[in-house]
């Protein structure tokens, strides 16, 4: 087995080869760790929506380096760097996932594991929030759940094999002030989240959430400074979280060695906000 470099700057970790001999595996700059302990995800295949950027893609990339075979779905056009499968794909339509479950079964084989992470935010105080922003914002989030695990959860049923991972917020747990949309969203993925555990328990489907608190986004990046900082002060740890930071919780949940026994939890991962 590798041993792992933990120092933030190290770019290769130190294995044996056959000889005896070590030699420096390459590691991937993107990420800050190199994991040095199997958590039996080797060879699944899993499904990120909204594997583009932030948390998505350091999910894509952590998965990686576990083992895994990711596919990704993204609505823009980038190029790839990043992932087994990038699948051009809008969670809104469940003609688009039903096809994108259907090529990640026929090029990477079954699917073991989804993580439902794609969302949007299109905030603005309830008496000035338009219909518009309401339903674009339930299409996405909460919608596109139900689309994207609608093909796949009957494979996972027939198979008796399966893991899902939402992605909710602390705005679904405790409301924001001109985020009603969206915590109505990630309010949701909760009870979702929840019922689907009930009906995958008996099939060794489990189905978990995490709660992220403030991460450092393209969404927090938007929040003015004078409200940043307010948000900080209220976090015990006195900063946002990292894109990793929430990666690693979800590959714990989505491990079928870590988490063989954890279902319809949901995991704060926030810094002790609301403590």
């Amino acid at each position: 087995m590798s041993a792992a470099k933990t120092d933030a700057t190290a770019t290769a970790a130190v294995s044996t080869n056959g000889n005896g001999n070590e030699v420096q595996a390459e590691q991937d700059p993107r990420l800050i760790v190199r994991p040095s302990t199997s958590l039996g995800l080797e060879g699944k295949v899993i499904l990120v929506t909204g594997g583009n950027r932030g948390i998505g893609k350091q999910l894509v990339l952590l998965l990686e380096s576990l083992g895994a075979k990711v596919a990704y779905t993204d609505r823009s056009d980038r190029p790839s760097d990043h992932g087994s499968l990038a699948i051009h794909a809008d969670v809104t339509y469940p003609g688009e996932m039903e096809m994108a479950a259907e090529r990640i079964e026929k090029e990477l084989g079954p699917i073991y594991g989804v993580v439902i992470n794609a969302g949007i935010t299109r905030d603005a105080m309830f008496h000035k929030m338009t219909h518009r922003d309401w339903d674009s914002t339930i299409a996405v989030n909460l919608t596109g759940a139900y689309n994207t695990i609608r093909p796949i959860f009957p494979l996972m049923r027939d198979r008796g094999e399966g893991a899902i991972v939402f992605i909710s917020s602390i705005i679904g747990e405790q409301g924001g002030l001109g985020q009603t949309n969206y915590s109505v969203t990630k309010a949701g993925l909760i009870g979702m989240a929840r019922s689907l555990a009930h009906e995958g328990a008996r099939r060794n489907i489990r189905v978990n959430i995490i709660a992220p608190g403030f991460v450092e986004s393209d969404m927090t990046d938007k929040i003015p400074a004078n409200i940043r900082e307010t948000l900080t002060s209220q976090i015990p740890m006195q900063r946002f979280g990292k894109p990793l930071e929430i990666a690693w919780p979800v590959a714990t949940l989505l491990s079928p060695v870590a988490s063989a026994f954890i279902t319809g939890c949901v995991v704060n991962v926030n810094g002790g906000h609301r403590m």
